[in-house]
Formats: structure tokens, C-alpha cells, sequence
């Protein structure tokens, strides 16, 4: 149909050119919204001929007066206003995003403590000039070579007994860091888009994440935005997005195994890894075809049945191993990673078995395939399309992998040791893993490249 036509086309250009539709069906609004189209009723493009047919007219009139005959004279083909050039920035979000609401001192795990908090630019100037007893406080309260706020007890300066922030207090909220005044939202930043997400490593956000038990939806909106990226590579960026799009729709069905949706997203992420090594990325949407197959879960089952030589456990182990070569930023973390490792590892791997057999068929884990697609959608959505600027899109989503199969494991150690596991304790042993390892630049290129490089994860 019509309508099928357009919804394929503006998937595919939507976000690579200017694209208006025109359409008053509020149905196909939405889709094409959502694909980065811009938007017009079927009576604003009345007026718009109109207004194109009366300045024709009018450019005409011009022309007889003049007695003579110029090509293109007098600018008839100038642009209607509405088709003027206009530079958009795309905002992203999952549809829980603004659910969030800090509970401040009733967070059982405050940001303000545990961890090194950076301070911008912009809030160091305003800092350095601020007068009085909170001005000498600042300076005396702020590594001012490293540009963070300093700990006391491993405590931010500020975060006073009743565990609230003494600088909000004094000063107002306008008088708070970039880094605390966004956190737990993070964006990730793209020429002409800026994606928006809750960060997993704070207890409120990761119930929220993972108590979503509707699938994930993203939203956008527009606004215009003047800037440009150096060595952008736009065409790589929407063939990211086209890819996690898909991404998207396998970790979604619910009607498949999640250890057989994780093998397809991986493959897939294997296969674009190759286009883009050869840099053959006009073969992408044939790929994509492949991988919307009705084919595609028949040949995955029987590539996983016909697999021999699998260890979950060498694999759990060459992660944790992974893990003790990173920088520990909370100071109670590697003695709960060293605890962990015993319970997961200690006995062996035949009692790893017979653990995760006895975890994966108790009560406790029967939301376990839901907690693993929202933690595989939550790492997917933050940083696959960041392979835009490393060319990694495959090492991002063994990273996905990873830190989810990690996850699983801290949650069944959990388990073990407790014999529960309510949300709030797999939320709160999610937040214990993203502490560690998305707030590192160093720990998490550490985790992609060797998950890239080293053969026990080929």
C-alpha cells in the first residue's frame, strides 16, 4: 500500500536527508515522526501549492510587464518557507526516562559518596569566584589539580550527616557541577542527535530499568541546533542505527528463547563488523534482509544445538579475571568482586553447573528473561551506535553480552548466598557492576577491547 511504501522509505532516508511527508492519518504521523521525517497535514500542503501557484502567477505578471524573456528571472524557483534549510537536532529517549525522581537522602546508596565526583569547567570558574564561608569551603573542599570535589571518608566534602548536599543548601541548585546535576541521566552525543538514558548504576534508575516489564519504546523530538563534527561519519551512523533498530526488534520477541535472541544480535553484529572491516557498508541492507528472515530463528537454533566445547564458567571466569585487572572506583568493590568470584567459581565447574541448573528453575529467577532483555536493550540503546567513532560495533555488543551474563551471575551469587532475589536486589546488584564499569573510560575500553582482542570470547 501507500502507506507501506512511505513507512519503508522514510525508515531508510529519513534521518539521511530532509525528508517532508505530508499526511493527516494521525497513525502515519506517529511512524513517520518517529523515523525522523518532518510532518505536514494534507492542508497545510493545500496552502503550500497555492502559495507556490500565486507567486508563480505573480512572477509571471512580472515577466509580461518587463517585455522580456529571462531564464528562471526574477527567482521563481525560491523555496517556500517552510522548505527552507534547517539543521534539527533529534533527541532520544527510552519512554521511561522521566520517571525518575531522586529520593536524595533516602537513597540507600548516595552518588555523592563512594566515588571521585568531576567537576566542569564552567562550575570550577563559578567556584573560584564564590565569596564567604561557602567560598572558602569550595576552596578548601576541592582538588582543584584534578578538578573533583574531595572525599572525607570516602564521602564528597559536601555530603553533610543527614546525607544532603551542603553546597545545594547554601547556594541553590544552579549552584551544582554538570555531573551532579544530570546524573543518573546520561547522554551519549552524535552530530545532528543526542541520545538520553537512565544510567544503571543508580538504585532508583536500575528499578526502573529493570522493572519495566513493558518493551522498551524511544522517543523523540526536534528542535534546530547549528553545529557540525569533524570527520563525522554520517553514513556509518545510520547504518549503526538501522542495525540496533533491528537489534531491537529480535531482543523484543518474546516468543524466543533469550539465549537464542543474544546469539542472533551477536551474529549480526559479527556480520556488520565485516562491512564495515571491508568497508562494504552498501551491502548492509541486504544483511538486514537476511536477518529479517523467517529463516533466521530456524538456522540460529541449529547452529546453537550443533555448538560443542561451550564453558559458561571458563567464560564467567576470563570476565572476572577482567575484572581485577580494572580500576576500582567504590572501595568496598573488590572485596565484594573477591567474594564473588569464590561463590561463583570456588567449587569448581561441575558445581557451577548444578548451581545455575538449581538457580535458572527457581521461583526467585522466574523474572530473569525479562531482567536480561531490558539489561541487553539498556547496553545496546547507550553504546552501540558509539561504534561510530571507533569502527567496533561488534565490541560493543560482546560488551552488551558480557556485562549482562555478568549481571546474571552477581544475581544468582546473590541467590546462593541469600536464597531471594526481589527486584530491589537485582537492582541493587546491577548497580554494583555499572558502578564499576561504566563511570571509567578506562574500564570500559579495557572490557571492549579485550573482549575484541583475547580468544576465550571469539
Amino acid at each position: 500500500t501507500a502507506d507501506q511504501y512511505i513507512e519503508k522509505l522514510a525508515h531508510k532516508i529519513g534521518r539521511q536527508y530532509n525528508v517532508t511527508v505530508a499526511t493527516s492519518d494521525g497513525l502515519e504521523q506517529l511512524i513517520i515522526y518517529g523515523q525522523g521525517c518532518h510532518l505536514m497535514s494534507a492542508r497545510d500542503l493545500k496552502e503550500e501549492v497555492a502559495w507556490a501557484n500565486e507567486q508563480i502567477r505573480e512572477e509571471k505578471a512580472k515577466l509580461e510587464k518587463s517585455g522580456k524573456n529571462y531564464l528562471f528571472h526574477g527567482g521563481i524557483l525560491r523555496r517556500c518557507p517552510s522548505w527552507q534549510e534547517r539543521i534539527e537536532m533529534l533527541y532520544t529517549y527510552p519512554h521511561y526516562y522521566r520517571k525518575f525522581q531522586c529520593i536524595a537522602s533516602e537513597c540507600e546508596d548516595t552518588c555523592c559518596a563512594g566515588w571521585e565526583i568531576m567537576i566542569d569547567d564552567k562550575a570550577l570558574e563559578k567556584y573560584k569566584k564564590a565569596k564567604g564561608p561557602v567560598g572558602n569551603r569550595l576552596k578548601n573542599s576541592i582538588n582543584w589539580k584534578e578538578g573533583s570535589f574531595l572525599q572525607y571518608h570516602h564521602r564528597c566534602a559536601f555530603l553533610n550527616d543527614e546525607n544532603l548536599c551542603d553546597l545545594y543548601t547554601e547556594m541553590g541548585p544552579d549552584s551544582l557541577c554538570r555531573t551532579c546535576r544530570m546524573y543518573p541521566r546520561h547522554v551519549e552525543e552524535f552530530e545532528g542527535s543526542r541520545e538520553y538514558s537512565l544510567c544503571l548504576s543508580c538504585m532508583e534508575a536500575a528499578k526502573i530499568i529493570l522493572g519495566c516489564e513493558e518493551k522498551v519504546q524511544f522517543l523523540t523530538k526536534e528542535d534546530e541546533k547549528d553545529e557540525n563534527y569533524d570527520d563525522f561519519d554520517f553514513f556509518l551512523y545510520t547504518k549503526l542505527m538501522d542495525a540496533r533498530d533491528l537489534v531491537f526488534q529480535i531482543l523484543q520477541d518474546r516468543s524466543l528463547d533469550m539465549r537464542l535472541r543474544m546469539a542472533e544480535v551477536l551474529a549480526l553484529a559479527h556480520d556488520l563488523q565485516r562491512r564495515v572491516r571491508d568497508n562494504v557498508l552498501y551491502q548492509t541492507d541486504a544483511l538486514f534482509e537476511k536477518y529479517n528472515s523467517s529463516r533466521r530463528d530456524g538456522y540460529f537454533k541449529e547452529k546453537l544445538a550443533g555448538i560443542t566445547g561451550y564453558s559458561r564458567y571458563e567464560v564467567i571466569k576470563a570476565i572476572m579475571d577482567l575484572l581485577e585487572k580494572m580500576e576500582p572506583l567504590n572501595h568496598q568493590w573488590p572485596e565484594y568482586r573477591d567474594e564473588l568470584k569464590v561463590c561463583l567459581l570456588g567449587d569448581g565447574e561441575a558445581a557451577y553447573e548444578e548451581m545455575g541448573k538449581a538457580f535458572f528453575q527457581s521461583p526467585e529467577a522466574e523474572k530473569m528473561n525479562l531482567w536480561t532483555e531490558q539489561l541487553m536493550v539498556y547496553f545496546v540503546y547507550t553504546y552501540f551506535c558509539g561504534g561510530v567513532y571507533n569502527e567496533n560495533p561488534y565490541g560493543k555488543m560482546k560488551a552488551a553480552v558480557a556485562s549482562t551474563i555478568m549481571i546474571q551471575d552477581m544475581m544468582m551469587a546473590h541467590w546462593k548466598k541469600n536464597g531471594t532475589l526481589t527486584l530491589k536486589e537485582a537492582a541493587d546488584v546491577a548497580h554494583r557492576y555499572s558502578r564499576e564499569i561504566e563511570h571509567s573510560d578506562e574500564n570500559k575500553g579495557l572490557l571492549e577491547d579485550i573482549l575484541t582482542r583475547k580468544g576465550e570470547f571469539r
